[in-house]
C-alpha cells in the first residue's frame, strides 16, 4: 500500500479531526486557516485515499460498566495459515476482544477483552476463549490501570 504524501494542510486537517471528528466543516476551515471548499476537497480526498478510514464516537468502557481488560497472549497449537485465519475469524465475532494483533515471536496473537468484572472474564475465557479449535496456550494480564490510551497518531 502506497504511502499518502501529506503537506502542511493535511496535517493540520488530520490533527483537527483526530482531536474532534465531528467537527463542522466549516469550523475545522477555520481551525488551520482555509476556505470551507478547499477544506472539504481536501476532507474527500484524505478519506478516498483510506488515510481517513472512519469515523467514531469513542466510548468510555468504565462509565459503561467493563471496568475489567485483560490482556491475553494466545499460542496455537500449529501456526498454520488455516489455524491462523480460523483463529482470526473466531476472535473477531467475539464483541469482547475489542483488539487483536498478530505477533512475531513466543505468542501467535495478543488480544485485549474488555469485561464488567473478573468473574465475567472468567466465564469469557472458559465458556468462549478456551473452546476454540487450535489454541495451544494462553495468559492473562489483568491490566491494573491505562497510564495512556489514545487514538491520535503523531502527524
Amino acid at each position: 500500500m502506497p504511502t499518502y504524501k501529506l503537506d502542511d494542510a493535511d496535517r493540520r486537517i488530520l490533527r483537527e479531526l483526530q482531536r474532534d471528528g465531528a467537527m463542522r466543516n466549516d469550523a475545522l476551515a477555520e481551525h488551520i486557516a482555509l476556505t470551507a471548499a478547499p477544506t472539504l476537497r481536501r476532507v474527500r480526498a484524505l478519506e478516498e485515499a483510506g488515510v481517513i478510514s472512519r469515523y467514531v464516537a469513542l466510548v468510555d468502557p468504565e462509565r459503561i460498566g467493563l471496568g475489567v481488560r485483560v490482556k491475553v497472549d494466545v499460542r496455537l497449537a500449529a501456526q498454520t495459515r488455516d489455524a491462523i485465519d480460523g483463529f482470526s475469524a473466531s476472535v473477531s465475532a467475539m464483541p469482547e476482544v475489542i483488539e487483536c494483533m498478530i505477533l512475531f515471536g513466543e505468542w501467535d496473537f495478543q488480544l485485549t477483552v474488555v469485561a464488567r468484572d473478573v468473574e465475567d472474564y472468567q466465564r469469557f475465557v472458559l465458556d468462549r476463549l478456551a473452546k476454540l479449535p487450535g489454541i495451544g496456550a494462553y495468559r492473562s494480564t489483568l491490566i491494573m490501570r491505562v497510564v495512556k490510551h489514545t487514538t491520535v497518531l503523531p502527524v
